[in-house]
């Protein structure tokens, strides 16, 4: 896991500098801190610190999708609703894959006159698990009526959550560090917490086009699956007032 800084040099190999923002005057928010003698009394300094960690995209979304084309929507509608019905008799009920209804539509297609010619529709069955083998071999034992159209990669909620917790922890130390070096580097006594905002962020992952053309050509085959990682951040910004010795 990395700690990245707002403050000063790295404590560690893992720390990376950013900016350091001072000034004179607080803005409003604060109790008896923040009155018009406070803000002139009180210079205050910006911080932020981030923990950022390196994790395994654990889970897979693959995408099933059916075409159908014919001369009235009633068509297209009962076949893309047999396909639906067909494939989610069988994907449904697998010990550890979730599968659930995706996207349906049916939509006109006009001649050059404007005049419609025909009915076109999509639908889509969405799978996930953290099962990467049994899934793509669920995925190949309908893909002759539901190839895979798109797959993502991400993180579990609950693993995602377990992460940003401790992670929490590591930006809240750094920050806290940062703040009581700042303070003693500038000559001050002790500094108090203004505010405090969190935020965060992960990467998201997407395959190529071409990769999923080919998927859905070789229909017939299970889908070798890599999640690959990402990496997942939490930072803290906040305001400190700083406090000499008489106060």
């Amino acid at each position: 896991m990395k700690l990245i800084s707002q403050f000063s040099k790295p404590l560690s190999s893992k720390l990376l500098p950013l900016g350091l923002a001072l000034a004179m005057l607080a803005a409003p928010g604060l109790s008896a801190a923040d009155s018009p003698e406070a803000r002139v009394k009180y210079p205050y300094a910006s911080l932020q610190a981030e923990a950022v960690t390196e994790v395994v995209r654990d889970t897979v979304r693959l995408t099933l999708a059916a075409e159908e084309s014919a001369q009235s929507q009633a068509d297209v509608a009962a076949a893309l609703t047999q396909k639906v019905d067909s494939v989610m008799k069988e994907v449904r009920g697998k010990e550890g894959i979730k599968a659930y209804s995706g996207n349906f539509r049916v939509w006109p297609m006009s001649d050059k006159d404007g005049v419609i010619s025909n009915w076109r529709g999509r639908s889509e069955i969405i799978l996930e698990s953290t099962d990467f083998e049994a899934v793509s071999r669920l995925a190949a034992d309908v893909s002759d009526r539901m190839p895979i159209a798109d797959m993502s990669f991400f993180v579990a909620p609950r693993e995602r959550a377990r992460h940003e917790a401790e992670l929490l922890q590591e930006a809240a130390t750094a920050f806290r560090e940062r703040a009581e070096a700042l303070t003693k580097a500038f000559g001050y006594e002790s500094y108090s917490i203004r505010e405090i905002q969190l935020g965060g962020a992960g990467a998201s992952y997407r395959p190529e086009g071409h990769r999923m053309m080919a998927m859905a050509s070789d229909a017939a085959k299970s889908v070798p699956l890599e999640g690959g990682t990402e990496q997942i951040s939490l930072s803290v910004q906040g305001t400190i007032f700083l406090h000499s010795p008489k106060e």
